[in-house]
């Protein structure tokens, strides 16, 4: 129990980390990618408005509001200083302004002029030493033919933009990013490994303490199980003592409807007792369980058998369909109540001349037995059907009162199959069917 509510604790929080730091880094990249694209988009409305070329940029770009003449040349003599630690901070109008300044001496473009018909007219590659005149025009002549005007890329690092001329023509101007993508692609490199290895720090955190984390839980748990176990042991001598008091009254005065009711009422709690102490000894994995090679298939036949008079009593369709020779690792006395408890409840909860029916094959491709125990049923509750396995689970219309149950035995049907590495659960087949499917895997072949 406390490896799995470990297990649990570990998974839930490393799951959480991991979408968080996907989260970071997706966005952080996200924009990065971005503020290369829209970097190259201005540069590229820049030459587009002034017809492939660069302006004065001191004209387009002024000096910032605070900032004259003088402080630039207090700038300038400033930034002669040495600084044997590294560049100053990129910070300020300053900054930013001198970065405006420089961006033609940074630009890798060329551009293509067309005519209306998609003549080249005019090619300038003389901002780039990647590409020639011929791609160059190669480049034009595609975006021409297949009509990709506006914005897009072509060539995997080309960032273009077409301009159509009042005339007609054509300006198709193309932006080299590949130096933006690299650095970005870095930065992606970069991050995905620092969330990997914060990642692995992180579980070795949360798996170091996990154990302070769920020891409450864990206290509270084993707190109820004790109280249960004490209980139940405590609730078997008074038991005792008083079927024996029902025994010796009826020797004496004969039996009557109230020992006979009273003589019913002990044998509900005493089954009750035994199945909170067997639920008590399953969940602290303490039950006496002995594990060998099992005939599933005789198990359940066997334990099938006996349901066939209580059938006919209610005069239900009784269907058995039991594949022989499933052979599983488990224990007999397990499965036999297993089989019981299921059994006993589809039978209880199937109205008269209703239907039974009980399904074991084996699948060879999962290796699993199959078992399906169905029963048609007058009122399925809605919604999840897991909650039926919980302890003393109750419909607000249930009938357990009425059938003698308590709720318990269905969590000690999952605590059974779980402790033979299996999977229960219950689901509704149309309107008026509940279905159990179990699956326990069967016994490998020596």
């Amino acid at each position: 129990m406390v490896k799995k509510l470990r297990r649990k604790f570990v998974l839930t929080a490393m799951i959480s980390l991991l979408v968080i730091l996907i989260g970071i880094i997706g966005v952080i990249n996200i924009v990065n990618f971005t503020q290369v694209q829209t970097s190259a988009d201005e540069t590229l409305d820049i030459l587009s408005e002034n017809d492939g070329n660069f302006p004065d940029m001191k004209e387009l770009f002024p000096l910032p509001p605070g900032i004259n003449n003088q402080d630039d040349q207090n700038f300038a003599s400033k930034s002669d200083d040495v600084n044997t630690m590294g560049p100053a901070p990129f910070f300020g109008d300053r900054m930013a302004y001198n970065r405006s300044l420089e961006i033609p001496f940074q630009s890798r473009y060329f551009w293509v002029k067309l005519n209306k018909m998609g003549t080249t007219q005019e090619t300038d590659t003389s901002h780039i030493a990647a590409v020639s005149e011929e791609e160059a025009q190669e480049y034009a002549n595609k975006l021409f033919q297949t009509k990709s005007f506006g914005r897009g890329y072509i060539g995997g690092q080309y960032r273009y933009l077409v301009h159509q001329n009042n005339d007609g023509s054509y300006l198709m101007i193309f932006m080299d990013c590949s130096a933006g993508f690299y650095n970005a692609n870095k930065l992606l490199f970069m991050t995905l490994l620092i969330g990997l290895v914060a990642l692995i720090a992180m579980f070795v955190l949360v798996f170091l303490l996990s154990g302070k984390a769920v020891a409450p839980v864990v206290e509270s748990l084993e707190k109820q199980k004790r109280f249960i176990t004490d209980a139940g042991h405590e609730l078997k001598t008074p038991l005792a003592v008083i079927s024996a008091n029902m025994d010796v009254i009826e020797l004496e005065a004969g039996e009557s409807e109230w020992t006979k009711s009273t003589k019913n009422q002990i044998k509900r709690m005493d089954g009750l007792v035994k199945n909170l102490l067997t639920l008590s000894r399953m969940e602290e994995e303490n039950i006496d369980a002995v594990f060998s090679e099992l005939n599933m298939s005789a198990v359940l036949e066997e334990s099938a058998t006996f349901f066939i008079a209580v059938a006919d009593f209610k005069k239900v369709k009784y269907t058995r369909e039991i594949a022989e020779n499933i052979h599983i690792n488990g224990d007999r006395n397990s499965i036999q109540q297993l089989c019981t408890i299921l059994l006993d409840n589809a039978m209880k909860y199937t109205p008269d001349e209703g239907e039974v029916s009980v399904f074991l094959s084996g699948d060879e491709s999962s290796r699993n037995a199959i078992l399906e125990i169905s029963n048609s049923c007058e009122n399925i509750p809605k919604g999840k059907l897991d909650r039926l396995f919980d302890r003393f689970y109750r419909e607000e219309n249930s009938r357990s009162r009425k059938t003698g149950g308590y709720g318990i035995g269905l969590s000690v049907a999952k605590a059974i199959v779980n402790s033979h590495g299996g999977t229960i659960e219950a689901k509704a087949v149309g309107e008026n069917i509940m279905k159990f499917m179990i699956t326990i895997p069967i016994m490998k072949k020596s």
